[in-house]
Order: C-alpha cells, then sequence, then structure tokens
C-alpha cells in the first residue's frame, strides 16, 4: 500500500510503498477513500522537518537538555548516534481518514464489514485504527463532507471547555479549518460569533453563515472592534485557532474579554502571558486537548475501554459522532471549504508548496488500492547463504541497539517485522533487510527462515516465542521471558518438543567488562558477594512498562537483566528473594526496591533497582567483593581492580555486550544451534523475578523453585 509520510532529516515529503496492516484485537481494518489535509499542523510539520538542525534544537529547548544529560552520562558518540537515529525516523502524516470497514478485530461488535466510517488514521491506503477512535458515516454523508470529522471535533472540544450559551458572544480567533467549523457551530448553537483573521477570503467565508468578521490586515483593530460590536461588555469567550509564534493573540483576547470571561486555546500560539490583563478581570484560561476525554489514554484509546456515558458524556468518539450528525441535519455546511481534491499520487499537489498554500481544505482521493502485508525492498547487499532471520519488531531497541550491532556480521536477515509497517520499512532499507512485513505468520510459514528475533512490546514476548518454537524456529527473545509462572511453563513446553534453542537478551554477561570480572573472580567454587545498582531514571506511570499486564513492571521487565548477570558471575543458581521497596504501602509494579539474593553455592547478591536518583549520577553500578579482593565496575567503562595480582584498572567506551551477544548468537544459528545461555539459567532467572514480586506481597524471603 501506499501512504505519505514525512523525513524530519531531509524535510522531504514522501509516498512510501509499505506493507498494509493486519487487524488486531480492539481495532477495524478500514480501505481508504478520502482523506483530509490539515494544513495547519502539516503544514508546521513540514516545515520542522525541513529547518536545520540548530533551528531544530531551538524550536525544542527541553529535548536539548536531555541531550546535554545524556552527553554526561553516555558519552559524546553515543549520544550523537542516538540524535541521528531518531531524527531518521519518519512520521506518518494526517489524522482525518475516511473509507470502508474490510476486517473486523477480535472485540468489535459495533461495525461490521462494509461499514463506511471516518477515523482518526493517516493519508495512507489501508489504515487499522482502535474501535474507539472510529464512527459510522451516516447515509446522507458523503465521503468527502465525512472526512471533516475529526478536525471538526478539535473545534468542538474547545467549543465544550468554553460552555457558551445562546445570545453569548464568542469570538474565533483564526478562520483556518478548526476556526470555520468553530464559527459554524457556535453560531448553531445560538451565539453570537465574531472571526478574526488576516486571510479576506476565509473572512468571506465566514460572512455566508452570518459571522461577523474582524481583518487586522485591513487596519480594523481586533480589540476595539470587539468591544464596539459588543457595546462596550466584550465578549463572553474567546476560542483561539490560530496558528502564530506571536504573543499578541493571547494579549488581545484578553483584552477583548469582559469581566470573568472565558479564553480557550486551540491552536498553538505565544503564551508570554500578562498578569494584570487577567487578574483585573479574572479571566478563565484553558487549553483544549485535542479531540476530548480519552485523548492519550492508552486504556480508551488502545484497549478500547469506553468512559460511561452518565459520567463522561462527551468523550472523543463521541465527538466525532456529534460533527457526523451536525454535518448529516446541515447545521454545519464543510462543502464550501472543499479547495482542492487530488489523487493520492498526485500528493505533491499540496505538499510540494505547503508553506505558501493559501488552501483551506485539500482532499486526497484513493481510487486505485493494493493490499499486501509484505514489501520486498530492493537491496544491494550480496546474497547470504546461511538460514534466514526475521527479526519481530521495529521499535527503539532493534533501531537503536540491535540492528547497529548486528551490522557487518553475517546474518541473513530476511523478514523484518511491524506492527504499523512504516518503522519496519525504513530499518529494512537501511539495513539491507530483504523484505517488510506486518505479518508474522508469514515468517514462521517461510522454510528459509531458521531464526525469528523478537523484541516487541513484553506482552507479546511468551506468545510469538511458542510460536517460533511450535515452528522449530530458533529463538532470540529482548528480556524479560515470560511474564508470568503460566506462560513460563508453556514456553518450558514449547521448548521441550521443539528442535530449536532460546536466547534471552541478557546482554550485559557478554559485555567485556563481566567477561574480565568473570575471569578474574574465577569458579564458583568460592562464594561472592555483589551489590549491582540501576540508576534506571524515571519513567511517568501512564507508559507502557508499569502496566503489569503489557510491561510486566520495571523489576520483571528490566531488573532481572542483573539477576542474570549476578548469576553469571556467581557461577550459581538462585534459591530465594526477598524484596523491599520504597514507600509505606509498596505496590507490586515499583521502580523503587532492593532485591536479595541467596544463591546455591552461598553467594549472595544485591540489586538497588532505584527510579529516584540524578540523570548526572552513573546509570549502572557494580561491585564484586571476594576473598579480600574487590571489583567495581562503573556504567560498563571503568573496571577497577583491588588486591588483584596483575590487574588494577581498564578502561573503554561504553559497552554492554549487545555487539558480543549477537556475534555469538548469529554463529551460534549459522552453525549448530548452541545455547549461548543454559536453559535452566534462563529460567532461574525468570523465576527469580517474579518472586521478588511475591516477596514485596507478602513480606518474606520466597523460595525459587
Amino acid at each position: 500500500m501506499k501512504q505519505i509520510i514525512q523525513s524530519f532529516k531531509t524535510g522531504e515529503t514522501i509516498l512510501e510503498e509499505l506493507p498494509a496492516p493486519k487487524v488486531s484485537r480492539g481495532k477495524v481494518l478500514i480501505k481508504t477513500t478520502k482523506s483530509l489535509v490539515s494544513l495547519g499542523t502539516e503544514r508546521m510539520l513540514v516545515e520542522f522537518g525541513k529547518s536545520n538542525l540548530i533551528s531544530k534544537a531551538r524550536q525544542q529547548p527541553d529535548k536539548v537538555k536531555m541531550v546535554l544529560d545524556k552527553i554526561k552520562t553516555d558519552g559524546l558518540i553515543p549520544t550523537l548516534e542516538t540524535v541521528f537515529n531518531k531524527l531518521g525516523e519518519p512520521l506518518p502524516l494526517g489524522y482525518c481518514n475516511v473509507g470502508e470497514v474490510i476486517a473486523i478485530g477480535e472485540g468489535v461488535s459495533e461495525f461490521k464489514v462494509g461499514d463506511r466510517v471516518a477515523s482518526n488514521g493517516g493519508h495512507a491506503e489501508f489504515v487499522s485504527v482502535p474501535k474507539n477512535l472510529v464512527a459510522s458515516i451516516p447515509d446522507n454523508v458523503t465521503d468527502e463532507e465525512a472526512a471533516f470529522t475529526v478536525i471538526g471535533s478539535i473545534g468542538l472540544q474547545g467549543i465544550r471547555l468554553c460552555e457558551p450559551t445562546i445570545g453569548e458572544t464568542i469570538v474565533v480567533t483564526g478562520l483556518g479549518l478548526i476556526g470555520l467549523i468553530t464559527a459554524q457551530l457556535l453560531k448553531a448553537n445560538g451565539c453570537n460569533v465574531i472571526g478574526i483573521d488576516f486571510d479576506q477570503s476565509k473572512l468571506d467565508l465566514a460572512k455566508q453563515w452570518g459571522i461577523e468578521t474582524i481583518n487586522p490586515s485591513q487596519g480594523q483593530d481586533p480589540v476595539k472592534s470587539v468591544l464596539q460590536m459588543t457595546n462596550g461588555i466584550g465578549a463572553d469567550g474567546v476560542i483561539i485557532t490560530a496558528s502564530t509564534k506571536s504573543n499578541d493573540v493571547i494579549s488581545q483576547a484578553a483584552q477583548m474579554s469582559r469581566q470573568r470571561g472565558r479564553i480557550i486555546l486551540v491552536g498553538v500560539i505565544g503564551l508570554d502571558i500578562s498578569r494584570a490583563e487577567f487578574y483585573q478581570k479574572e479571566l478563565t484560561f484553558q487549553v483544549s486537548c485535542s479531540y476530548g476525554p480519552g485523548r492519550y489514554d492508552e486504556d480508551y484509546e488502545s484497549r478500547g475501554q469506553d468512559y460511561p456515558l452518565p459520567f463522561v458524556r462527551w468523550t472523543e468518539k463521541r465527538n466525532f459522532e456529534t460533527i457526523l450528525n451536525s454535518i448529516s441535519k446541515s447545521y454545519i455546511d464543510v462543502k464550501p471549504m472543499v479547495t482542492e481534491v487530488v489523487e493520492l499520487e498526485d500528493y505533491l499537489k499540496i505538499y510540494g508548496d505547503i508553506g505558501s498554500s493559501k488552501a483551506i481544505a485539500s482532499i486526497l482521493n484513493y481510487s486505485n488500492s493494493n493490499y499486501s502485508n509484505n514489501v520486498v525492498i530492493e537491496s544491494n547487499q550480496p546474497h547470504k547463504k546461511n538460514p534466514g532471520i526475521a527479526i519481530v519488531g521495529a521499535g527503539n531497541f532493534t533501531k537503536m541497539t540491535m540492528l547497529p550491532a548486528m551490522k557487518g556480521l553475517t546474518a541473513n536477515l530476511k523478514y523484518i517485522i511491524s506492527s504499523g509497517g512504516l518503522s519496519g520499512t525504513t530499518l529494512a532499507k537501511k539495513f539491507g533487510i530483504e523484505n517488510s512485513t506486518t505479518d508474522y505468520e508469514a515468517a514462521l510459514h517461510d522454510d528459509t527462515v531458521g531464526s525469528v528475533m523478537i523484541t516487541t512490546r513484553h506482552n507479546l514476548h511468551a506468545p510469538m516465542v511458542i510460536k517460533a518454537l511450535e515452528a522449530n524456529k530458533n529463538v532470540f527473545v529482548e528480556k524479560p521471558l515470560a511474564l508470568n509462572g503460566d506462560e513460563l511453563d508453556k514456553i518450558i513446553d514449547a521448548y521441550k518438543n521443539s528442535n530449536a534453542s532460546i536466547t534471552v537478551g541478557f546482554n550485559r554477561r557478554f559485555a567485556p567488562h563481566a567477561v574480565k570480572m568473570k575471569e578474574l573472580l574465577g569458579s564458583g567454587d568460592n562464594p561472592i558477594n555483589v551489590i549491582a545498582t540501576m540508576n534506571a531514571g524515571f519513567i511517568p506511570s501512564d507508559v507502557w512498562v508499569h502496566d503489569l499486564k503489557v510491561g510486566g513492571g520495571r523489576i520483571i521487565g528490566e531488573a532481572c537483566h542483573f539477576i542474570d548477570l549476578i548469576s553469571y558471575l556467581a557461577d550459581s543458581k538462585v534459591i530465594s528473594v526477598c524484596m523491599n521497596a520504597m514507600g509505606v504501602n509498596p505496590e507490586e509494579n515499583t521502580d523503587n526496591a532492593t532485591l536479595l539474593l541467596k544463591y546455591e553455592n552461598g553467594s549472595t547478591g544485591v540489586i538497588n533497582y532505584f527510579s529516584n536518583g540524578s540523570k548526572a549520577y552513573s546509570k549502572e553500578r557494580v561491585e564484586a567483593y571476594s576473598q579480600e579482593r574487590t571489583l567495581t565496575l562503573d556504567n560498563w567503562r571503568k573496571l577497577k581492580g583491588f588486591g588483584f595480582k596483575g590487574f588494577s584498572s581498564a578502561k573503554s567506551k561504553m559497552d554492554k555486550g549487545h555487539k558480543a551477544q549477537f556475534e555469538k548468537f548469529v554463529a551460534s544459528v549459522n552453525s549448530d544451534g548452541a545455547l549461548l545461555i543454559e536453559m535452566d539459567s534462563l529460567v532461574n532467572t525468570t523465576r527469580a523475578s517474579f518472586a521478588a514480586i511475591e516477596s514485596l506481597k507478602k513480606g518474606t524471603w520466597i523460595d525459587v523453585q
């Protein structure tokens, strides 16, 4: 399928050939017929992409600070690699999609195949969209009209926050797409509406709907004009739908408002607010969040959990439905706003000079769509005879860590599988992978594929590992192996019935400094004490890693790295675990905890996993004590020895063992498929992480099976 994307690296807008998405649980698969170009939002993205590196930095000072902090801890070169990798990520454009439902995911009962629907899908021939971001189109509303659904909902949410009543005067500043629809909705609500814009053609259009207008470019003073139109009272409310860096708009909004007026920001403007202007009138100022309640809530948008109507009357989906109903009943008229209708293949007629475009609404038409889950990538890479490898997941770990570490190895990268297709295709082109697909089953059914490397979200690890083992494919899975005991037991059964191997991404044990520590400490005949501290950094509570059903929490999902490392250094298995966490009533998904580990050979381990430390301090530190000797490893860059004959210190660039791990994995699957880490050890580490959570719940030591 074809999709419009924006390159932040080059600023180019591209019509890319991508594998079409597959429908999944809670989603509907839509064949697009029309999509609306949001000229304001998309113009900003295109212009940002075309700007140079210094200009990009000036526009994102918060990101610059993050980069400087990362340089202090990780070094200059790794930080620059991360920055340029991030800039190399293309962005899919568009969020106003109309089409026909062609497939229904599990758990979706609101729609059926053949329904015409509007959604926040992008400019792509096929989109897979969660059910709460999809609305059915009334029969008397055309696809072209329905394309205004999402953009209209943005304006509608601003109106709902403003809470206008019949007879009030509301000013709409900025009569672009959102502003014109907002003005019409306010008029339908019985309000006196005043529109402000510098473009006379937009003002003329607004006049057709009975909206009073002000054009500052023709010498009209916005504040004086509004006061004159309201007999000196001022506006009851001001809804700002403009896009400008200037602070004048917010100042004028305050000056033209009546005492205790309301100001709602829908657009993007300068926000250097004068306290005096707001203080004297006791003005209310609020920023509107996109389409309405539910926006950016994973439970609502991704998991399909609706808010109960008696308590949340207007969600984003119900706002979609309201706009469609308003069009159906002729409360608003969107047809006059259509400036141009362009075939998808002619997209550059819109995007080629989007910065100077005077269009109000541009519609993309989709007439020749071909559905395919797979895209073959043209590559100059020499053909490799080794068994093929399929990579599942195209997120940050795959892009920034795994594929760069595998570059130059004798790995025959046959597939990369991603849910949306865009990230996978981008990486396929960059790293010479033969196929980009959204179909995991296709790779499993390909006899030339011998191994699967899984880097998806944690809840998908176990089911994907089991499917790969059942297909007799060797497996590399980024930690954790499983999220609970039931999943682990099923993996063990699948492994016993398979001829394939399993490798879990416990890379720390393969790091050069860890290997040196093991060499210096010797075999497991002598017990050791190890203290490992992870200054993990704060992650907001709404991020998926904290969700016990998706990420498993940070102890199971991340601290397992150091359980494995200590087991490697001690050359023994964990027999019992005790975990304590910060706080009076710590929860099972804590990320501020201390784990105590007992080993079969008498060794002990302490893991301090903290998220409340300074970013300026080392992220990881390991100390090992044995026979009046001590080793300290700082952030995988500096190893110091005390009491060792012939060794005092070693330095290197940061190396957490990824490259060595992948070298060993590729060599293994290309030859005898030998295990990199014994299965008993993988199982022991995984069960120890489960025991840590159980220990926190019960407040006692837990034996590891």
